[in-house]
């Protein structure tokens, strides 16, 4: 077999030995109810369909696009973070339409990481935030999240500590998998902390809308100064109901958006354009869809939270993400995650993420996406108790 330096410098995904189990049993007959993925299973909003559809049947709407984005549709992206955080971008040389906010901030982090360079990203996290750094030759540390740290604290301690001096800092909040969530004050003082010490920030906003409890999402780039230093990209796959669509965006520092665009205008011409068009009607249209969605996601998330208290399992509520990020029971918090997401399918017949997935200081965890009606939570619930009760 030929060797691969980059792949080689990927961990085993940890994923794999959980999904095979799931898909074996269902396979077999099984009826798993699949809290695993965090992919939205509620259809994509009915006006932003039809305007595909209608985009869809024009012929000249299928040449190539381009590759930083149609024009309207980086003004519309400036329009709604005006409208939104009362934040001005530049749609020409402050935004770029991105193949959904992985692609982008992975083709993003390649071109503007040199080998060796140390980048920093909470420890759990969403995987590509680290793994596009390795990718690019980077080495990664990993700065603690939990109830019991203080991120900014050990944001500091690392700094000190680590040479090669950090190139940049990746953070994502509201933050998946642990559902942490920060004000704007925490933001300011990773801005002042970006600027003392050379470091580039990328802020993932993914979950910019799937905040309950009056609790609202800040942007980074609110912090006066931030786009000195950062950029934000923002998915509509989860706010507008549009994950196979792949359509993300990133704003921010032009310096920063023009490396993105420049390594995308080599890689890439585009996504369809009636997609993008679409796009435009997502963002510049009515938001009680948005609304509609978040309620949604806030009546599983209190059914789930709800049902895990009655059976003696008590986990924090959150207050954004479609995720419930839940400490493992006691009796079997030694199995670690990997095993313990094992045995709920197997005994409970219940697909979970083990938290090890999201990095070394997850392994204590398990993360519940949103991502089955009420009817199916409800099902789990009753899985899992007979579970624990035979133990």
């Amino acid at each position: 077999m030929k060797e691969f330096a980059r792949l080689n410098r990927l961990p085993p995904y940890v994923f794999t030995a959980v999904n095979k189990i799931k898909m074996d049993a269902r396979r077999a007959g099984e009826d798993i109810i699949d809290l695993g993925m965090g992919n939205p299973d509620m259809p994509t909003p009915k006006h932003i369909v039809d305007k595909l559809i209608e985009a869809s049947g024009k012929g000249h709407n299928h040449r190539y696009s381009a590759s930083m984005g149609i024009t309207k549709l980086r003004v519309a992206i400036a329009d709604w973070y005006r409208r939104k955080f009362g934040v001005d971008i530049d749609p020409e040389t402050e935004a770029i339409v991105t193949i959904g906010a992985k692609e982008g901030i992975s083709h993003l982090v390649l071109v503007t990481i040199r080998p060796g360079d140390v980048v920093f990203s909470p420890d759990p996290t969403y995987p590509i935030h680290p793994y596009s750094a390795i990718i690019a030759g980077g080495d990664v540390r990993g700065i603690p999240l939990g109830p019991d740290r203080d991120f900014f604290e050990d944001l500091i301690a690392a700094t000190r500590q680590t040479w090669p001096r950090p190139k940049m800092l990746i953070i994502s909040f509201p933050h998946n998998p642990t559902t942490e969530v920060v004000d704007l004050a925490f933001f300011e003082k990773v801005v002042n902390f970006a600027k003392e010490h050379d470091i580039l920030v990328i802020h993932d906003f993914a979950y910019a809308d799937l905040v309950f409890d009056g609790y609202e999402a800040p942007s980074f780039l609110q912090v006066p100064g931030a786009k000195d230093i950062a950029v934000e990209f923002f998915s509509l796959s989860k706010s507008y109901n549009m994950p196979g669509w792949r359509v993300g965006f990133c704003v921010g520092n032009p310096e920063i958006v023009g490396a993105l665009r420049r390594i995308k205008s080599y890689l890439d011409y585009g996504i369809f354009q009636p997609i993008q068009i679409a796009s435009i009607i997502a963002l510049n249209g009515p938001q009680d869809c948005v609304e509609k969605i978040v309620e949604t996601y806030k009546t599983r998330r209190d059914a789930l939270i709800d049902g895990l208290h009655r059976i003696g399992w008590p986990v924090k509520r959150p207050r954004g993400t479609m995720f419930v990020w839940a400490r493992i029971p006691e009796p079997y918090l030694e199995m670690g995650s990997v095993e313990f997401s094992k045995m709920l399918i197997h005994k409970a017949r219940v697909a979970v993420s083990p938290g090890l997935g999201f990095g070394e200081y997850g392994d204590e965890y398990v993360r519940f996406a949103l991502i089955e009606n009420k009817m199916r939570i409800n099902q789990a619930i009753r899985g899992i108790r007979k579970m624990l009760q035979s133990a």
